[in-house]
């Protein structure tokens, strides 16, 4: 079995708003039928695999960037949002938090029943998922949440999350069923984080004798997994700084949404009505579902399609963030029925901004970038946890990004 990454984020308590939540349902949903629609479902899966992808998604949500928060409201909304739609999607989301974590084996029966899979063995790999990353690896983290993806299709990926007490810090484990072999003989190509000294680790290769004596009824002989997994450490400041966005992909969708609009584009003409800022969102949102692994390195760069709860890096802009539910789920409904034209275009989004970012210089605006987009948050209907944006009373700075 291979883990195929892990993230270490800052514990973070509180609480998703409901006027949060029920878009973050909404727009998770749109995002993962694009992504069934345009790639399969074992796409949809290996992206959930992925630490930076998944960080990414959470963000351009609307939740805190970086915080442990994202792993338990993005899952919590997707099990909300998708489960009901299983049977048409081809998709089922069980387990939880706490307690509804030990309904996980219950869950994956009735599927299975469902569906004609093999239930026990289903069981039997969300077990050993978390005995691995509970008690095999003994790293200080303890598992409280744990979530098994499941397609109709028998693939699967697990996300589940431990905290550590004293240090104030969560750390997120990814699996995925692409590369079974086993859970027992080095399932993880490496286990990264900080150093705690001396740990207990049953699943070294050189742990196989005292291994064999506890698992005597194990009888594979598994080969050793040679792709990378996937780490991703987030910092402990809340706030968004420019050393944790790439400026340059940034300024580029800046450039997209600000500058040129899309009746510049012939590819984006279905887009015209939109304004700038929804614009914005939108090409993030695109590049979520259309994007290659490697365009997920900086996280931080997608909350600037909906904020976030807490402020950071700007409120949650309800109104744009409508708008951009509104057109993806158009877009979607639309392909169902052969009508591709308006899902073309949002994926050309993502194509225009990254031919522009080839040759876009970032300028030193970062700091004017985000007191703008907080200025004029009381436009699009800016939200927090701590109550409505307010229109300031002195005018906000001008942004000026472009092209050499």
């Amino acid at each position: 079995m291979k883990r195929s990454g892990s993230a270490d984020l800052p514990l973070h308590n509180g609480h998703v708003p409901k006027w949060l939540a029920e878009r973050m349902g909404k727009l998770g949903l749109a995002i993962t039928e694009a992504i069934l629609t345009e790639y399969g479902k074992q796409a949809f899966l290996q992206r959930m695999s992925d630490p930076f992808w998944f960080q990414s998604f959470g963000a351009v949500m609307g939740m805190d960037w970086h915080s442990s928060g994202i792993t338990t409201s993005v899952m919590g909304a997707l099990k909300r949002s998708i489960n009901p739609h299983s049977r048409e999607l081809g998709l089922y989301i069980c387990g939880g938090k706490g307690n509804k974590s030990r309904e996980t084996p219950n869950e994956l029966i009735k599927i299975a029943e469902a569906t004609g899979l093999n239930g026990d063995e289903l069981v039997r790999c969300s077990k050993l998922s978390a005995k691995v990353d509970n008690t095999a690896i003994q790293d200080g983290f303890q598992l409280y949440l744990h979530h098994f993806i499941l397609s109709n299709e028998g693939d699967w990926s697990v996300i589940q999350q431990g905290m550590r007490e004293g240090t104030a810090t969560a750390r997120r484990y990814h699996w995925h069923s692409a590369s079974l072999t086993s859970f027992v003989n080095e399932p993880h190509t490496a286990i990264c984080g900080q150093n705690v000294g001396q740990i207990l680790n049953l699943v070294s290769g050189d742990a196989s004798v005292t291994r064999d004596g506890i698992v005597s009824i194990v009888h594979q002989d598994p080969n050793m997994m040679l792709q990378e997994a996937r780490h991703l450490v987030m910092p402990a400041h809340h706030d968004v700084r420019s050393s944790n966005v790439d400026l340059k992909r940034l300024g580029s969708i800046l450039w997209l949404a600000q500058e040129k609009q899309a009746h510049q584009f012939e590819d984006l003409l279905l887009l015209e009505g939109l304004g700038p800022r929804t614009l914005q969102s939108l090409t993030l949102v695109s590049e979520v579902i259309h994007g290659t692994p490697s365009r997920f390195s900086d996280p931080a760069r997608f909350s600037f399609a909906h904020g976030g709860k807490d402020g950071h890096p700007f409120p949650v802009p309800t109104k744009v963030y409508d708008q951009t539910i509104q057109t993806l789920r158009t877009a979607v409904d639309k392909a169902k029925l052969g009508q591709s034209e308006k899902r073309d275009a949002i994926k050309a989004l993502t194509q225009i901004a990254q031919t522009a970012e080839k040759n876009f210089i970032p300028q030193d605006n970062f700091d004017a970038l985000i007191e703008k987009e907080r200025n004029e948050s009381w436009k699009y209907g800016g939200k927090t946890v701590f109550g409505d944006a307010q229109q300031p009373r002195k005018r906000s700075k001008s942004v000026q990004l472009r092209m050499f």
